[in-house]
């Protein structure tokens, strides 16, 4: 979990009489998960954030699955998914169960809309693009290989700087934190852990606005949309303090491991979630063992489903993938390096490889937009030349 942080100007006590010049109120908010007991930060707005003029359905999500087929490794080469709208509401659903979704946006251009997912966290991984998220506890640049991670609940926008962009979401049930192992008992990022809180950026640059009128706001809830009127901007926030905001890492500042000989892939895990882990595939050297096979071993997922997506065209193992391929090896069958992997890896130095994996302990959905872009021959790249 990020650590506490606080922007902008704030009372000396929680709770306590905090006016503005003119004598009016400050309108104090409390936003966290589990209730009162769960991470939380305090928000002070210079009206209430309560206020709606309006409100209306604008769009049902379907999560649709595919028709059942056999069991069997897959492949989606999601480069051939069209450019979308909207970058909240053209999201296209690839693999999903009830712990978890992953989406692909590539969105034409951004919104003024404001967003809020009301039913799940977020992780953005950017694959392309560069930009800041906007938020109500400020901004937060980002550039590729930046992981967003945006709490349920917080009200947000994107800002593009570069005019192409690919977003993959990974939306979570759960409350998506830093791995238990990576902490010690007091909730620091131990030295042993891949990353340190100094790798962690917050939001800055907090920039109230005191205006009314009418701003859109999408909160997705029950898989639909909802469109709300609301009677001021929403980026009024003059100070907050807290454990409960958005925040973001890049993949490059993820320290891999390395052994004498081959370490597997939970060596790689980055976040956890309720029901699945992300894990981060950077470049690295090899083992460095003369007799070390560099290319992982065969192994059956056992109560698990991997997926890969791939964020370059380059992994050790595998063949026949592009930039942008998601691979999904379900529980029930073995998988592993492909003919000549295995052979070729050995007195290799290093890898350039990066790819974002998610490991989930319950079976996952294909949907039927994942589906039509399938490489239905995937399965038979394990078959000798």
């Amino acid at each position: 979990m990020p650590v506490y942080h606080r922007l902008g100007e704030l009372p000396s006590k929680r709770h306590k009489i905090y006016r503005k010049p003119n004598g009016e109120l400050y309108a104090e908010e409390l936003m966290g998960n589990m209730g009162f007991i769960g991470p939380a930060s305090l928000l002070y707005h210079l009206r209430r954030p309560t206020a709606v003029r309006a409100i209306r359905c604008v769009k049902e999500l379907k999560y649709e699955a595919a028709p059942s087929e056999p069991l069997r490794h897959r492949h989606f080469r999601t480069k051939r998914l069209e450019q979308t709208g909207d970058i909240f509401a053209d999201r296209i659903p690839l693999l999903f169960n009830n712990d978890v979704s992953l989406s692909i946006v590539r969105p034409l251009s951004e919104t003024s809309d404001f967003y809020r997912n009301a039913q799940g966290d977020e992780i953005i991984y950017v694959s392309e693009g560069t930009g800041v998220l906007e938020s109500i506890f400020g901004n937060l640049p980002f550039t590729d290989g930046d992981y967003l991670v945006i709490p349920r609940g917080i009200l947000h926008r994107y800002r593009f700087t570069s005019t192409q962009c690919a977003l993959l979401i990974i939306e979570s049930a759960g409350y998506v934190r830093t791995p238990k192992r990576y902490r010690n008992e007091y909730g620091q990022l131990m030295e042993s852990s891949p990353y340190s809180e100094r790798d962690i950026r917050c939001p800055q640059d907090l920039q109230s606005k005191d205006e009314k009128g009418d701003f859109k706001l999408l909160v997705k809830k029950e898989n639909r949309i909802t469109e709300m009127m609301l009677a001021s901007h929403p980026f009024d926030v003059i100070g907050w303090d807290g454990y409960y905001y958005p925040w973001a890492i890049n993949i490059r500042d993820f320290e891999p491991r390395v052994g004498r000989f081959h370490l597997p892939p939970p060596t790689h895990q980055t976040f956890e979630s309720d029901g699945f882990v992300i894990c981060s595939f950077c470049p690295r050297p090899f083992d460095f063992d003369p007799e070390a096979v560099p290319a992982p071993y065969t192994h059956s997922n056992v109560m698990s489903d991997e997926v890969l997506y791939y964020a370059n065209s380059e992994f050790m193992s595998r063949k026949g993938i592009e930039y942008g391929s998601i691979t999904l090896h379900p529980d029930g069958l073995a998988h592993g390096p492909q003919p000549g992997r295995t052979e070729a890896s050995i007195g290799q130095k290093q890898t350039n490889e990066l790819a974002v994996m998610v490991d989930t302990f319950r079976g996952l959905h294909v949907s039927r937009e994942a589906a039509d872009i399938e490489d239905r021959d995937y399965y038979l790249s394990w078959l000798e030349s």
